[in-house]
């Protein structure tokens, strides 16, 4: 790529930045929002996983004018015919199916892998990306567990490639915005932050063992997770609540907030961590709770606290999932969309700074698609420019790190000490069982 071609894709992306803090993308429609960048020197990007929010992934990369999606992969047929209609829209290629990913990866015309599979393939399908010369775009959370979060980070490291986790909210201007208020100044200094997610999820029931249906390929959903019979009440979403394959509501939607409240205060490991809660609301199959209630603490008299509830939507400073940030003269609210409002001690408003585009963060698939493609874009700016990414694989490891200990904490049922230093848990030999998880024979993830 020449030097001016270089430089326009940079000043055009600082460009759509700069505007957008102000009001993020305004009159940009579902076409006009992915030119920001100019056409040439095109991304190659294969997909995998695009069921529900693969698919939305698939069409946001689709729409980017510097991005074209050659292959789509997914165990299931249907997600494959499904997901090629629904970028006919967005680019005039007609994307090549896979079943199984790794031939994706066999292609040298592949520049990236944007992976949306559950969360049991996260880590190992984005170490085998890398392995195979592809950049990454991996949805949150980056892995299953905290070893295969730190082997990612070494990976990137190895193999020299660009990893960005989906944790969408630090690319979103007015959000970036509100924690440099944070750094600033404007609330005193912080010591305290909250975050939570609510819903009215229903019950899973209690799931049959049934045939495995023709259009899934079971054997390879699994993948490097020891093999389970399957059930009807599994595939496609309700894998999340099964600590098997699945990480609970605190890595499905605490992540997001949890990062957020990382990011403004400026923090990395914790020394200690407790996790209350439970399956309160229904017994059925599902395991991980839900309703949790996640305490950490830090060193310099700081803590944060994350409150999921999966099955009682009430609000919470009428926001569905948002943070709040507690300081010594004041507090700033994040709720779920692209704002932040300022308050001094007396809760009156300081400041407020609003976003008109409608969010709604209880959408599985596609919540915010014209600021997420901000993040894609920074993606693709990295890529080809070296610039700074808004979530590396490191900073999106710590960010998981933080709920992962929580859920560790959640399963032996006591407070975990953390060594600060590198967020590894301190002389607790049944919580360390959880460091890691056994993998099918021949799936181990091996740098």
């Amino acid at each position: 790529m020449n030097t001016s071609r270089r430089n326009f894709i940079r000043n055009a992306t600082l460009g759509t930045a700069a505007l957008s803090v102000g009001g993020v993308l305004p009159g940009f429609s579902s076409k006009s929002y992915g030119q920001i960048v100019g056409a040439n020197d095109k991304i190659v990007v294969s997909m995998m996983g695009v069921n529900s929010r693969g698919q939305a992934l698939a069409r946001n990369f689709a729409a980017q004018k510097n991005c074209e999606v050659a292959h789509i992969c997914d165990v299931d047929s249907r997600a494959i015919v499904n997901c090629t209609k629904a970028i006919k829209d967005r680019q005039t290629r007609i994307p090549e199916g896979f079943s199984d990913f790794r031939k994706s990866l066999e292609s040298k015309d592949i520049d990236a892998m944007v992976i949306a599979a559950p969360d049991h393939w996260h880590a190992p399908a984005s170490l085998l990306a890398m392995q195979a010369e592809k950049h990454v775009y991996v949805e949150k959370p980056c892995s299953h567990n905290p070893n295969e979060g730190e082997m990612l980070v070494e990976a990137a490291v190895r193999y020299k490639k660009v990893v960005q986790m989906g944790n969408q909210r630090r690319s979103w201007p007015n959000v970036a915005a509100a924690i440099q208020e944070l750094k600033n100044g404007a609330i005193g200094r912080v010591y305290f932050g909250k975050g939570w997610y609510t819903n009215n999820r229903t019950s899973i029931g209690i799931g049959k063992v049934t045939p495995v249906p023709d259009w899934l390929n079971w054997d390879l959903w699994q993948g490097p997770a020891p093999r389970k019979e399957f059930k009807d009440n599994i595939v496609h979403y309700n894998w999340h609540w099964f600590w098997h394959w699945g990480t609970g509501e605190a890595l499905n939607n605490g992540t997001h907030m949890v990062d957020l409240l990382r990011w403004g205060m400026g923090v990395d490991y914790p020394t200690k961590v407790s996790s209350n809660g439970g399956r309160y609301r229904y017994q059925d199959d599902w395991e991980t709770p839900d309703t949790q209630v996640i305490n950490m603490e830090f060193g310099n008299n700081l803590a944060m606290s994350w409150e999921g509830r999966s099955c009682n939507g009430k609000h919470i400073e009428e926001s569905s999932v948002g943070v709040v940030f507690y300081g010594e003269n004041g507090s700033l609210l994040i709720p779920s969309g692209n704002s932040y409002t300022i308050f001094d001690l007396q809760n009156k408003v300081v400041k407020e700074v609003k976003e008109d585009k409608i969010i709604d963060p209880r959408n599985v698939s596609n919540p915010s698609e014209m600021l997420d493609a901000i993040h894609i874009l920074n993606l693709f700016d990295a890529i080809k420019n070296g610039a700074a990414l808004a979530s590396n694989v490191d900073s999106g490891h710590k960010s998981t790190l933080l709920v992962q200990l929580g859920n560790i904490s959640q399963r032996v049922g006591r407070s975990l000490n953390v060594d600060p230093k590198n967020g590894h848990i301190q002389n607790d030999v049944e919580a360390l069982n959880y460091w890691s998880r056994s993998y099918e024979k021949g799936w181990e993830m091996k740098l």
